[in-house]
This record gives structure tokens, sequence and C-alpha cells, in this order.
């Protein structure tokens, strides 16, 4: 299996005097970059305010600022970059391309490079969909590929409505802000999402699923609702920004049955999940099931920006120029895509993930006992979400049930035991946890309702022991603002 990534995993060694000079120098440079940023970029930058450093070289998991610092990268570009940064696999696709005097903007013009790509992804789709999808490329953002779903279902079904879950995150854009989980005036219906440590229902597990699934049902098929038979519904099989909630199998299957039979399209937004993040190609192969429409993006081109939806053939009636977009055609995002999507595939990246990343987990939960401001450790494969909570706040949700109610309900899978009572979150302690992490050399970003979860979304060719220096880094920064939270 192709894991291995040649950089080190240590922080750099104490420097001499000669190069504590250039050290400085360096610094220097990185802070007058820093500077330079802050006045001239807008307002709405996210990442850079959090992450202080100035990248200028990177391979594998492992990025070099400015400063001379090393870093090892767990945000991948928000799960963009599968292969890690410059893998040789996705700098031999793009060189080739380069060197060919092949046009680099072909708008949507049949090319070897996207036949390849086409082919390629289209090998790697879900049983039920391959041999019937149509793609469409679209702009360079996941967010473009979301708007397009979006008007594919519409135009294909003559409705407008739309069905989403609290927690979401589709995109920025208006359509795709309407579908998320943040929205303000929309024309989406928005639904339950099941998940356990803060369950809508204040019960968890598999009855807090049954629950969730009933009040769709519900929901579209009572006359009085107020909610009409809608163009689609989308959803995330892993939501990523709104705290790395797996949505369990089960669950994901009755959505299916439940749109199947109302001749609702299913929209699967795969941009974060897929090629392989979650342990599997895409994150629907866990439950086996088959959307309708698929939305992709980031690890989809290769570290280059490229999306796409992938939909079943029934639905593709809409006219030429319905959707389109001047950089649809970005033939060195497809070659480093196609030469990704290969990898992972050949490799078993997937698999690997979920080895790697079910290790990873039980390290985290283990060692979470030992820290009050750990509410939640969860995840699938390799996105993992640990929840900041407020040891010292009072506990949300429904009273635990006592021990004779639980007796009674444990045999019954649905009836469940204990309610689960969630401290609040603690934005401020995620923060610290993220700023301590950056301290010993580790990227992580935060997600969730209230930016309180931790996230990792390392490369999937992790080696073990690039693993170990991560669990360890975060280890040790959890331990650091969990005794300062103690003492505050």
């Amino acid at each position: 299996m192709a894991v291995t990534d040649p950089a080190p995993v240590a922080l750099p060694a104490p420097l001499d005097g000669a190069a504590r000079e250039a050290s400085a120098c360096d610094s220097a440079v990185h802070e007058g970059i820093l500077r330079r940023q802050s006045a001239r970029e807008s307002a709405a930058r996210t990442y850079a305010r959090s992450l202080p450093i100035v990248p200028v070289r990177a391979r594998g998991l492992t990025i070099e600022g400015a400063d001379g610092r090393r870093y090892l990268d767990c945000l991948s570009g928000a799960g963009t970059l599968a292969l890690g940064h410059n893998h040789p696999v996705v700098l031999e696709a793009i060189r080739k391309v380069l060197d060919s005097g092949a046009p680099l903007h072909v708008l949507d013009l049949a090319t070897p490079v996207k036949d390849a790509f086409t082919t390629e992804l289209f090998r790697t789709l879900p049983p039920g969909l391959a041999d019937r999808a149509r793609i469409q490329f679209c702009g360079p953002a996941g967010t473009d590929a979301v708007e397009a779903a979006l008007k594919l279902v519409r135009t294909a079904t003559g409705r407008s409505g739309l069905l989403a879950f609290t927690g979401a995150y589709h995109g920025m854009t208006a359509g795709a802000l309407e579908a998320s989980g943040g929205a303000q005036d929309v024309r989406v219906t928005r639904l339950p999402y099941p998940q356990d440590y803060r369950c809508p229902f204040g019960i968890g597990g598999a009855r807090g699923a049954e629950l969730a699934a009933r009040w769709t049902e519900s929901l579209l098929d009572d006359t009085k609702s107020g909610v009409p038979r809608p163009a689609g519904m989308i959803l995330e099989p892993v939501q990523g920004e709104g705290g790395v909630n797996p949505a369990p199998d089960t669950w994901l299957r009755r959505m299916r049955a439940i749109t199947e039979k109302r001749s609702i399209p299913l929209i699967a937004d795969e941009v974060q999940t897929g090629v392989g993040r979650t342990g599997a190609f895409w994150a629907v192969d866990h439950s086996g099931v088959v959307p309708d429409v698929m939305v992709l993006s980031k690890a989809v081109g290769g570290s280059l920006p490229l999306a796409v939806v992938v939909y079943h053939e029934d639905l593709d009636v809409w006219s030429p120029g319905a959707h389109a977009g001047t950089f649809r055609g970005n033939q060195l995002a497809m070659a480093a895509g196609a030469a990704t999507l290969a990898h992972v595939r050949e490799n078993r990246l997937d698999q690997h993930a979920a080895d790697l990343g079910d290790r990873i987990l039980g390290q985290l939960e283990q060692s979470a006992k030992e820290f009050a401001i750990v509410g939640d450790v969860r995840g699938r494969g390799l996105m993992i979400g640990i929840e900041i909570v407020d040891p010292e706040g009072e506990a949300t949700g429904p009273a635990a049930a006592d021990a004779e109610d639980a007796e009674d309900t444990a045999g019954d899978p649905l009836l469940g035991g204990p309610s689960p009572s969630p401290l609040p979150a603690a934005p401020a302690f995620a923060a610290a946890v993220r700023d301590a992490c950056l301290d010993r050399g580790l990227i992580v970003e935060l997600g969730g309702r209230h930016s309180s979860v931790v996230r990792l979304l390392p490369p999937l060719t992790l080696t073990d022991e690039q693993a170990a220096a991560v669990v360890d880094r975060l280890t040790d920064a959890l331990a650091a603002v969990s005794r300062a939270a103690h003492c505050s």
C-alpha cells in the first residue's frame, strides 16, 4: 500500500548562532507577508486569521513556513489534498499535460484529458449509478456544483422546494447557503439530522435516528404540514463543517427509501467526504445507498480546482447552456484528479483510511477520558472531530433515565437507555486547543455549531508513524488547555 511520505515528523532542532540569524531574517519575511496580507485582503478571510503561517514548501503531510518552522497539516486544504501536498503522481500528471502542449483552457470541449478523467471517475461510482450516469462539469468550486444540482432537480421535477438538514453546509453562494444550516429567508424545509451527543430529540443512538426518519415521513405525508412535495433532498453522509457528524447507515437507507417511494431525487453532497476520506471510496458506499445525484469537488481535482455533478440519466432534461461556467474545462485539474482517483483506487487508500481512522479514534477516545474539556470524539475514516465543552457548565437536554427505566428499555434498540445530557459547547477552549496544536507544529481547524469541534482531515497517505505524531501533539495540546481550564 503506497502510503509513504518521506517528510519528517519532528520539529526543527535547536539552532546555532548562524542559523538563528538566518531564522530571524526568515521571521522578518514571514511577518512582513502577514502584515501586508492583513492590510490588503478582505475582512472575509478565514483560515488566515487563525493560522498565521506563510507556507513556502510542502510535501505529503508536512508544510514548511517562511519562518522555517515545519507543521503537520491535518487541514489538507479542508479535505482537498487526498494524497497530501505535492504527491509525485499528481505532479507527474500535471507535468505530462504541460509538456504535451495540450490546451489548458477548452470550455466544455472534449479532450483526451477530460475523457480519461471521466472514465476513471465513472469506474469508481456506486454500482447502479455508473452505468446510467451523466456528468456536468461546473465552475471550479463545490458550491457551484451544488447550485447545478439544485437547478437540475428543479428542472427535472418541475418543483421548487428542497429538503435539507440541520447542521448542513453546502457552500457560500446564494442557493447553497439556502440549503445550509445557517440560512435565513429560504425555500428550504429543514429536517433533523441524527447525531448522538447533541441529538435534537435528546435521545441519540438508534432511537434518535428512527425519530428523525419518522419526522421526515410525517412531514411529507401530512397534507397539513405545509410542505409540498419538493424538488429534491440534499444531505451530507458525514456532516463536516456541521461538526463531523456521521449519518447512521440505517438512517441513510431510510432517507433513500423515503425519497424513492415519493419520487424525490436524493442528492448526496460528497464534496468533503468523497475519494476515500471516510474509509469507503464514497461515503454513501458504507450504507449501499445509490443517490440520484452526487456533488463532487475538493479531492476529485487532485488539489486543483474542479467540481462536477454526476446524476442519473433520467434527470438529464435541461437545455443546452442551462448551467455553464468559463472555467469548467480545467485540464490540469482533470489530469491531477484522474491520477488521484486511480492512485486511491489502486492502492486501496480508502481501506487504509478506515483502518488508521479506527485506530486514531480509539486512541483519542481513550485519551479523552483524562480531559474534562472533551465532550465527544467521533468521525469516520480520516474525518475526525473532537467536541470541546465547558466542564463547569450546566448539562443540557433531558435528564438521564433512572436505573429502573434504563433496565426496562435496555432490550429495545429504539427505546434505548439513558438520555445523553451534553455539556455546553466551549468555543474559547476549542480555539485554545487549535492554537496549542499550532504551537506544537500541528495544523487543525474548528467546526460545529459554535466552532467548538476540533477537526482532523489528514491526507489518506498518512503513515502509522505520522498518525502517532499527530495524536501525541493533539493530546499534549488537550492536556495543556485542560490544565489551564482547571486553574481558571
